[in-house]
């Protein structure tokens, strides 16, 4: 009997992480040489669209090292249509570093679009630029990009 309770708890388990990566469509994260991020290296995110009857977030990721030397970021973000410009923080105004903190980096998520509806299926691209006075960006380990069905 404590078996099957075991192996129904897995099943359950397994089905709901099955469920939850199902909706995600896209996810790449591209390394930072050196921590180093020069403002005019352009991060290139392609990913296709097959479903045009849902709406997606977009998430934006930023993965850094308590080198990165200011509490917040402007980002640029752009695809053959539009250009964004976002600003976001990691650290809160005692200097404590926001987001998942874990293998010498502090990982942070950004919900850059909540709802967006592709018309057409395909291929799509989003670059992304670091909007900050510095030329060359210190402490920024990688950059992501996440695109998730939205539930109904």
């Amino acid at each position: 009997m404590r078996k099957r309770i075991i192996i129904g708890i897995l099943g359950l388990a397994a089905v709901a992480l099955s469920a939850c990566s199902s909706r995600t469509v896209y996810s790449r994260f591209i390394p930072i040489p050196s921590e180093q991020w020069h403002m005019d290296s352009i991060a290139r995110f392609d990913y296709a669209i097959s479903d045009t009857t849902t709406d997606y977030r977009v998430l934006v990721y930023v993965r850094h090292t308590e080198r990165y030397p200011y509490q917040n970021m402007w980002l640029f973000l752009g695809d053959s249509t539009r250009q964004d410009t976002i600003e976001f923080y990691l650290a809160d105004d005692r200097g404590r570093w926001l987001g998942d903190q874990r293998h010498g980096f502090i990982e942070m998520p950004v919900l850059y679009e909540e709802h967006v509806h592709y018309a057409d299926t395909g291929m799509y691209r989003l670059e992304i630029a670091h909007g900050m006075r510095d030329s060359l960006l210190r402490g920024i380990t990688d950059i992501g990009v996440e695109v998730v069905k939205n539930e109904r």
